[in-house]
């Protein structure tokens, strides 16, 4: 039952990226069909077309599988071998460091809309009970 309903949601995902990807080819906007069909669901999300908890689920195991979509890009560097011998002492500083400041951005901004939303839940909670 369980597999059923993540791969609903997986379809669901799969076609806002279909749409987006059909969109991108039918008026040759200068963005990827995956932004737009990105865009397309934060957008139906935002508007409550579909509720969160249609897509959840899927979102939640396409996260769970999303470092392994990073494994060609890390591979993809092993070609450029001599360009990092020749400036890797400027550029795997400058790597590490726009990795690391990549995580805090990303880590502050995911602790902040959490604590939001817990704080948001918490009013509501108070607000019913009193």
């Amino acid at each position: 039952m369980k597999l059923g309903k993540y791969a609903l949601q997986v379809i669901l995902l799969l076609g806002f990226f279909a749409v987006g990807q059909w969109l991108q080819q039918l008026l040759h906007i200068p963005l990827p069909g995956s932004i737009l069909g990105l865009l397309l669901l934060w957008m139906t999300l935002l508007l409550k077309v579909i509720p969160l908890r249609w897509v959840e689920g899927g979102s939640y195991l396409f996260l769970s599988v999303l470092p392994i979509f990073f494994i060609p890009a890390t591979v993809g560097v092993m070609n450029f071998g001599s360009f990092f011998l020749s400036r890797g002492v400027v550029l795997i500083p400058l790597t590490i460091i726009g990795t690391f400041l990549t995580m805090w951005v990303a880590g502050f901004v995911s602790q902040s809309i959490a604590s939001k939303i817990s704080n948001r839940k918490e009013e509501a909670k108070c607000k019913s009970q009193g």
